[in-house]
């Protein structure tokens, strides 16, 4: 299979699968638990339909919008995922230079293998910093202040993941960071000369914005889960997250609110944005889909903050539903990363092409032409 012969994110997660490494294509395709979650996020797309309506004038069709005060070409937003130069070479760079070309939000993970200066003097369309609150305090302050210098656009913080969920694909492949080459996974690289062959010509793998910040996370492999549990505060409260957006001064988002008192919390402490995410499945199993929750949480804040929908999203027909039930936006990880994984910057843009065009053909079918057509009256529960 090429890139030629991906037609939807499915068939990307194939290519993927067959060309990087076992244990960092489960990294990317995993969930905790039992995955329940997981495989929930995509599944509660299923339970609406959407109403069209013919006979209307769709010669044009405009997917521009607004996201954190930054006019963007489309509502897909590409959310923060850390490590990218695990699942090809140019990692972070390949993504945000395909966010560029088709001027669409990019985000940048604290966890990222590019470092927030390289990332900031790459690309000039609209940026995000994804910050967690480490145990040094003052390394997370640090981090907001070199994206001032960066000239990043806005800045999201992650409160759902204090503690690392229990990813049990990666117990069982002996995920690392970086990769750790032991008797046990060397027939898994050796399957994937190519991949090997980038890792070991090209710059050593670390965590770019921490290096020499922390004792972990440097060119030492440890656990995944073991970083997250060693590093992040599980002391965090919502006057961090206070502090954090007055620090910024600047559009700020929450990720990871999953109940509509913490979208109400969100509003009262100044955040412009909130990410309805329960971090793609992968922290707490039987956690609600995002999309079942955007109705009681559009309702309760919907006029007060931006609401993005992080999780699940594999079509242009999920994004048009969410956006009916009142998200201003919504995110991906792992499909982009598929695309990353399976053709590098290629690839990312071969999948943002792909929801472009399902996007404009189905608006089309639906007889809207402007992304603000879409309300409660163009969806349907089944």
């Amino acid at each position: 299979m090429r890139l030629n012969d991906c037609h939807n994110v499915e068939d990307f997660r194939k290519l993927a699968k067959d060309r990087i490494p076992s244990s960092l294509f489960h990294y990317i395709d995993g969930g905790a638990d039992d995955e329940n979650s997981l495989r929930r996020n995509t599944s509660a797309f299923e339970e609406f339909d959407l109403i069209p309506n013919g006979l209307a004038d769709v010669d044009n069709i405009d997917l521009s919008t607004t996201i954190l005060g930054q006019k963007v070409s489309s509502p897909l937003f590409l959310a923060p995922t850390g490590m990218s130069r695990l699942f090809n070479h140019d990692g972070e760079r390949a993504a945000a230079l395909a966010a560029e070309n088709y001027n669409q939000y990019y985000s940048l993970s604290t966890l990222s293998s590019v470092s927030i200066e390289e990332i900031g003097a790459l690309t000039s369309s609209p940026k995000m910093f994804q910050i967690y609150i480490h145990k040094d305090r003052e390394l997370t302050y640090e981090l907001i202040e070199r994206c001032k210098k960066a000239n990043f656009n806005s800045l999201c913080l992650t409160i759902d993941t204090i503690v690392a969920g229990n990813r049990e694909r990666d117990l069982k492949t002996g995920m690392t960071m970086p990769p750790k080459f032991t008797i046990s996974s060397l027939l898994g690289f050796a399957m994937r000369p190519r991949w090997v062959y980038n890792y070991f010509t090209h710059e050593a793998f670390e965590l770019a914005n921490l290096a020499g910040k922390t004792k972990k996370g440097g060119k030492e492999s440890i656990p995944v889960i073991d970083y997250v549990n060693s590093q992040f505060d599980t002391n965090l409260c919502w006057d961090d997250a206070q502090k954090a957006i007055e620090s910024w001064g600047g559009p700020f988002a929450i990720k990871g609110v999953m109940s509509v008192d913490d979208a109400k919390r969100s509003v009262d402490v100044g955040a412009s944005a909130i990410m309805v995410s329960n971090h793609g499945g992968r922290q707490l199993d039987s956690s609600p889909a995002p999309f079942d929750l955007l109705s009681d949480i559009a309702d309760a804040v919907g006029d007060k903050i931006e609401i993005i929908c992080d999780g699940g999203i594999r079509r242009g027909t999920h994004i048009l539903k969410a956006l009916a039930l009142g998200a201003d936006a919504c995110s991906i990880g792992r499909p982009y990363l598929y695309g990353l994984a399976a053709g590098g910057q290629k690839g990312v843009e071969s999948v943002l092409a792909k929801f472009q065009a399902e996007l404009t053909r189905n608006m089309m079918l639906m007889g809207i032409n402007n992304l603000s057509q879409l309300d409660l009256t163009r969806v349907r529960k089944r």
